[in-house]
């Protein structure tokens, strides 16, 4: 029986072999699987290699990573994101384009083929039973270009189903980008903007043009990085209130956003709470921050006990 301390440990994956694909790769893959990019699937395929290199960059992806990918559409960066040696998941919604993705990948990069698998599926109805591949991983990463109708709802979905998605770079309208990334007390922020602070921290890394796209968008994009807090240190954790609690008081307060918190949450928190938390009620939602709405429900919590 080998010595477990003596075992030799399992080989690093080493970066693939290949190359990425440039616009007239994409055009001819589109033509010869019949492809055409739909507005349905928000569909605007990356035609310029240095740009999925930069999303892989800024993801920080390293060999040993697990890795999702939602809507690869043609496998630009999907390619990139092989490269680097890990492995990973490619969920696609279009199940032509589904069909097609391992097909590019034994072309372009033929070495990195066993690490990739294809799951044909609606991302919003992803659960860690019908996506088992990362229930034995201690932590994956998201890498994505994602359709900018459902951006938010995807990684929202994802880090409440997921517990151990712990990083996220996604490809999104710019718009989208800064909503996400927003702080309390700017324009822009918002209920996106407090639903992802809940689970971490999130910011803006690069501004992406238009012209990288096929077909171009009418609108810029942005990268957003996020990771998510670690163990015991989210503001839920210190305070020992439930998401659905909080979250209802957030829909709340941005559902009337020239409210008050008094005017906007009177069916929900007692006069009583706002001097538990310490937050005056005449401010509006869009300036609390993401602990002070945990505060605000834990009050909540305590003014019903």
């Amino acid at each position: 029986m080998t010595d477990p301390a003596s075992a030799p440990e399992s080989p690093t994956p080493t970066p693939a072999t290949g190359r990425l694909l440039g616009a007239a790769d994409i055009r001819r893959i589109a033509a010869d699987a019949g492809i055409s990019p739909t507005k349905k699937f928000g569909q605007n395929f990356v035609i310029d290699p240095g740009t999925v290199r930069r999303i892989v960059r800024e993801a920080g992806v390293q060999p040993t990573d697990h890795v999702l990918e939602v809507g690869p559409g043609l496998g630009s960066l999907t390619l990139a994101i092989l490269e680097t040696g890990a492995r990973m998941t490619a969920v696609e919604i279009d199940p032509p384009v589904a069909e097609r993705l391992p097909r590019t990948v034994a072309e372009f990069m033929p070495d990195a083929a066993d690490r990739l698998r294809v799951v044909n599926a609606d991302a919003l109805t992803l659960t860690p039973q019908s996506l088992p591949d990362f229930n034995g991983d201690d932590r994956f990463v998201l890498v994505a270009n994602l359709p900018y109708n459902v951006a938010t709802p995807i990684v929202l979905t994802l880090l409440e189903r997921f517990a151990n998605l712990d990083t996220f770079l996604v490809m999104v309208q710019k718009e989208v980008a800064d909503r996400l990334a927003a702080q309390p007390g700017t324009k822009i922020y918002g209920t996106p903007s407090v639903k992802l602070a809940w689970y971490g921290t999130a910011q803006t890394v690069g501004a992406i043009g238009r012209n990288v796209f096929w077909p171009a968008p009418n609108v810029d994009s942005a990268l957003v990085l996020f990771r998510r807090y670690p163990a015991g240190a989210a503001p839920a954790d210190r305070a020992g209130v439930s998401r659905e609690t909080v979250f209802r008081l957030v829909d709340a307060a941005f559902g009337q956003r020239r409210k008050t918190l008094h005017a906007a949450l009177k069916k929900i928190v007692p006069p009583e709470a706002y001097d538990r938390a310490g937050i005056d009620a005449t401010r509006r939602g869009e300036t609390l921050s993401i602990d002070e709405f945990v505060q605000l429900a834990a009050a909540l919590g305590e003014a019903r006990a």
